[in-house]
């Protein structure tokens, strides 16, 4: 525990301008990294439930100041919340069905009072959930991982193509030119440039595509002229929560995916890092996520996750401290009450984003086999254990469809493949690796 209360202070200790303006700057790179995919839930969602344009307004600059919020909690570690590394947090896709669903069928306000209930159930059982930490060795922590990263690579190729893959002009030539483009730009810096650029290259990539993008008539700035300049957040904006059982229930199982998913990412930032988790660490994790989901309910915005987008960009930039992260964190803030100027990161088109996700997307994955090098799979049970849960996880992520016959609320955990993999993951691990198993 000495160790890491010495990290924590080195981490937060003050330096010169030039550092400070180099963490800055590692800080926007996160802020673009997780900023459509954050944006992308309130815009699902509200047009799903036919919000107005100030409705919408509304939630996406505030969902991105929570987003802000949520981030702080997970940085700073206190007594009870936080679990102090390098991590970025927005809202939970995983949420998006499920709260359309609620929602369209009772109303919005049942919608934020299940987040509510939802984000009081984790905090309540952190202390339990992160006592399971014994279940998560390399081999289920390693699967986990390098689904957590392969499956979202899809995503990246679905935005390089335009996003909308039914549409006509998915895979247009000027969305895979400017697409690889960015790839491309992201890999020579990663190659030939040294020092800080070399550890900026995602965000080099990002910018200087959206230029080349610009240039041939693929950015437009209606989102901007549009945008609000000012917008506070205001308690229950939509209406008093109200509460209703069947809907707590959908949520607060979709709860429990995204603890799974950001055990993954506490794993993987662990491993970046380099710092040992204990129990401890990872139940005042859980915390900050149950207490950023009941913030989210309060403000009429979303439960807020671990985004493993933002595993990628460390991995990509080499820094292991939590300053740049606090930038990115006190950037969403700023966003989140000035839309207009937040609007002008909605405005980088999506083949550039996708270029940059299967990059980072890719780099996650591959961390997530760098982990599982440790692992003796010479021994048969190992060899299973991680060969069917990573299999499990992009069978599934491939064809969530499967179980389309079941429960919703079965569907909401057996629909995801990360989800999939770590369940498939642990109970592999413990029948085949426990005390009880009959070993080699």
């Amino acid at each position: 525990m000495k160790q890491v209360s010495a990290t924590v202070k080195n981490d937060q200790a003050p330096t010169d301008f030039a550092s400070q303006w180099r963490n800055f700057i590692l800080g926007f790179q996160h802020l673009l990294a997780m900023y459509s995919g954050d944006v992308l839930v309130p815009l699902l969602i509200g047009h799903y439930l036919h919000f107005s344009t100030v409705q919408m307004t509304y939630l996406v600059s505030i969902d991105i100041f929570m987003c802000g919020v949520a981030t702080l909690l997970q940085l700073k570690q206190t007594p009870l919340t936080g679990i102090g590394l390098p991590v970025v947090l927005g809202c939970a896709v995983q949420a998006v069905t499920p709260l359309e669903s609620i929602g369209g069928k009772l109303g919005i306000t049942y919608m934020y009072g299940a987040i509510i209930a939802a984000g009081i159930f984790v905090f309540l059982i952190a202390g339990f959930f992160a006592h399971l930490k014994r279940f998560f060795p390399p081999v289920v922590t390693g699967s986990l991982i390098t689904i957590i990263g392969f499956t979202l690579v899809p995503v990246g190729f679905q935005d390089l193509g335009g996003g909308n893959a039914s549409a006509s002009s998915f895979g247009a030539p000027v969305n895979l030119l400017i697409g690889f483009l960015t790839i491309v730009i992201i890999l020579l810096f990663s190659a030939f440039a040294r020092g800080f650029m070399k550890s900026i290259a995602i965000l080099i990539g990002i910018l200087l595509a959206s230029f080349i993008a610009g240039g041939l008539g693929q950015v437009s700035l209606t989102p901007v002229s549009e945008a609000a300049w000012f917008h506070a957040p205001q308690l229950f904006f939509f209406g008093v929560p109200r509460f209703n059982l069947s809907a707590m229930v959908t949520m607060i199982l979709v709860s429990l995916t995204t603890m799974i998913e950001s055990t993954g990412v506490f794993f993987a930032l662990s491993d970046i890092t380099g710092r040992q988790l204990t129990t401890q660490d990872l139940e005042r994790g859980y915390r900050a996520e149950g207490i950023a989901a009941v913030l989210g309910g309060l403000f009429n915005t979303f439960p807020y996750s671990t985004f493993s987008e933002n595993v990628g960009v460390l991995k990509m930039s080499g820094v292991k401290t939590r300053r740049p992260v606090y930038y990115a964190a006190f950037l969403l803030l700023i966003l989140g009450l000035l839309p207009k100027i937040g609007a002008l990161a909605t405005v980088i088109p999506e083949p550039v984003l996708g270029g940059a996700m299967i990059v980072m997307f890719g780099m996650v994955g591959v961390q997530g086999v760098q982990i599982l090098h440790k692992v003796d799979f010479t021994k048969n049970a190992n060899l299973l254990t991680a060969s069917v849960s990573i299999g499990l996880g992009l069978g599934i992520t491939m064809y969530p469809q499967l179980f389309q016959h079941m429960p919703t609320e079965v569907q909401i955990i057996l629909g995801n493949g990360i989800v999939v993999t770590s369940v498939s993951a642990v109970l592999l691990n413990l029948l085949f690796n426990h005390k009880w198993a009959r070993h080699e």
